[in-house]
């Protein structure tokens, strides 16, 4: 069961929305989303995630309801809030789990925090934003976006993540929060990810990673998987024959079974048995 949601202050224009659940002597494990969408990208994989994943599923900055700062939109300034929501809470490591943008969060976050990242789970993963193609050509339409956001642009820009049906409320659910967006925090978020190429540091880090994929991935393709497997050390890659680039979307009960091994495998692993999440009073959600 999904506990309420829960707001943490990190200043005070950066306010993030969270969600928590799970034991809470476990290992924490952290959910970062993709462009556009909010904790509730992982609303499928939540309910099937055992009570030994102790989960925080956020909305990063200016995503779902957080806050929308005028600045702040590069990865590394999304992984310093990571960061700053570990310290929050107490958090002293965690697995870091990111999905399409996340899982360039979760890479850079690696990268600047390499001892409180216990592992990663990198989903339709990138292994340079600004080298993809998918990524500029998305610039070339984000680039001169205005408000309101056109919801059929929204609508065709998530549907162009999937390879299999997903229920329809739930896709509904995914464009309402995209529609969360101003036309700056897509602009910003893109740009961003286009000027922080972090690939040359990608051997630093040696966290155990899981890299999943799906096979139908029109976004980050078979190639980029390749160049993550062999520039990290540590990596493995799981492949989804039948799903695309939202593959957690697609198939939520596979994924939870996945993950929940890896972060079992890397406890065993690593015998990270003692760190512990001591979440911190919350500031009213706003």
């Amino acid at each position: 069961m999904v506990s309420k949601l829960q707001s943490v202050a990190l200043s005070p224009d950066a306010v993030l929305e969270y969600v928590e659940q799970g034991d809470r002597s476990a290992i924490p494990v952290i959910l970062l989303h993709g462009l556009s969408d909010s904790w509730r990208s992982y609303e499928r994989v939540l309910q099937h995630l055992p009570d030994s994943i102790h989960a925080f599923a956020l909305s990063m900055r200016g995503h779902g309801s957080s806050g929308h700062p005028a600045d702040g939109y590069r990865p590394r300034d999304f992984a310093a809030d990571v960061a700053a929501f570990m310290d929050r809470l107490s958090i002293d490591a965690a697995v870091i789990v990111g999905h399409s943008l996340g899982s360039a969060v979760a890479q850079r976050f690696a990268i600047d925090q390499p001892q409180r990242a216990l592992g990663l789970v990198l989903v339709g993963a990138f292994a340079s934003l600004p080298r993809n193609p998918a990524a500029h050509e998305l610039w070339s339409v984000v680039s001169s976006l205005t408000d309101p956001v056109d919801v059929d642009f929204v609508r065709e820009f998530q549907q162009s993540t999937l390879a299999q049906p997903v229920p329809p409320e739930f896709f509904e659910t995914v464009v309402h929060e995209s529609l969360k967006l101003p036309a700056r925090v897509w602009r910003a978020t893109v740009e961003g990810s286009l000027q922080d190429d972090f690939s040359a540091q990608l051997h630093r880090i040696a966290a155990p990673t899981l890299i999943v994929w799906g096979e139908h991935d029109q976004t980050a393709g078979r190639s980029e998987q390749d160049a993550l497997t062999s520039a990290l050390p540590n990596a493995r890659l799981v492949v989804y024959p039948d799903a695309g680039h939202g593959l957690h979307w697609e198939e939520p009960q596979r994924f939870a079974a996945d993950l929940a091994g890896f972060v079992d495998a890397t406890v065993a692993a690593s015998g990270a048995v003692g760190i512990r999440a001591n979440a911190a009073p919350t500031t009213p959600r706003r």
